[in-house]
């Protein structure tokens, strides 16, 4: 696998284990391209993780072999990575890592991580998202450019709101919207306004958009995944390399390019092009953070207008208060037919 290598990041040595491994065979990607990847684009990557407690997801002998997500910081962290401890929604707890510089991107990178996974919500205050994350979700029988559609309608409904959202690619067919928002709010009241984004989406553009939980409700519409902002849920950072075999990105984009682009076009090899000539087109999302009162009058009146409520959340989560019956529709017509 060829001796081991050091990378240097801000003034810290990171050693590189077996540098030689393939991680992607289809593009012939090593793991040491994979540490040099995030080294290039390690202002945009660390902006995305600085201070968020984040599961890593590792494939140690690539994307053909086995992976799994860990949660827990590591035995063997380095005492210079802090982490935080967050609170599952079963009640058990967890020290995630922080990363706070790019060394820290590059050391997980070592182990195999390939795709980050931050929490919404800073080491500070692991208890009050300061990001409201849209996940569109293309269906079968949909694709990109109908998240792209949705996506703009989306961008309307926020401007009228006096919000600003980044969009970013998921790096598969889908697009994820991220609002910057004041941590105030807590996990409950931030899903309660995703919620409302959706419906507001369906209302927008019906038959084309779904907050339906159910898959076979959903038909060949692009899913609003709103338990996205559930606690303990995550959504793969920007620049985070996915496992597939094309060894794509999830790529931080402008809105005006929305309608020239394709997931494809981001990956291990371009991404550190196209940062080395436009850099992180979401800097300044950090310098940004919005009130959250206007969407949570949305989902008051959305509520007593329109006669909803809560939505299901995932089935790992303990039954929370005022969510509806956690069953498929199909199946609790089978048992009401009993």
């Amino acid at each position: 696998m060829g001796a081991a290598v050091e990378l240097e990041a801000g003034g810290r040595t990171v050693r590189l284990s077996s540098p030689d491994k393939i991680y992607f065979p289809e593009r012939g990607f090593t793991k040491l391209d994979v540490a040099r990847y995030y080294l290039a684009v390690g202002p945009g990557i660390l902006r995305a993780l600085r201070d968020r407690p984040t599961t890593l997801e590792r494939y140690p002998e690539g994307v053909g072999g086995e992976s799994f997500f860990q949660k827990r910081a590591p035995k063997n962290l380095p005492d210079w990575i802090p982490t935080a401890r967050i609170e599952f929604p079963s009640g058990r707890s967890a020290d995630e890592i922080c990363p706070t510089e790019v060394a820290a991107v590059l050391w997980a990178a070592n182990l195999g991580c390939l795709t980050f996974h931050p929490w919404p919500v800073r080491r500070g205050r692991v208890d009050h998202p300061d990001e409201l994350r849209i996940d569109l979700d293309p269906q079968p029988g949909t694709d990109f450019k109908d998240a792209v559609r949705a996506a703009h309608e989306l961008r309307a409904f926020l401007d009228e709101q006096g919000l600003r959202g980044w969009p970013k690619t998921s790096g598969g067919r889908g697009l994820h919207v991220f609002v910057p928002v004041e941590p105030r709010w807590t996990f409950t009241e931030v899903r309660r306004c995703a919620i409302a984004v959706g419906r507001e989406l369906e209302r927008r553009m019906p038959g084309r958009v779904t907050t339906a939980w159910w898959k076979e409700e959903r038909g060949e519409r692009i899913f609003v995944d709103y338990n996205q902002t559930a606690r303990d849920r995550t959504i793969a950072s920007a620049y985070s390399v996915r496992p597939s075999p094309h060894a794509p990105v999830s790529a931080p984009l402008r809105w005006d390019e929305l309608d020239e682009v394709a997931p494809e076009d981001f990956d291990l090899a371009t991404m550190p092009v196209r940062f080395g000539e436009v850099g992180d087109v979401h800097a300044e999302m950090a310098d940004e953070a919005y009130g959250l009162e206007g969407l949570l009058e949305l989902a008051g009146r959305q509520e007593r207008d329109d006669g909803v409520g809560d939505m299901p959340y995932p089935p790992d989560y303990p039954k929370m208060p005022g969510e509806p019956k956690r069953v498929a529709p199909s199946r609790a017509k089978r048992q009401d037919e009993k």
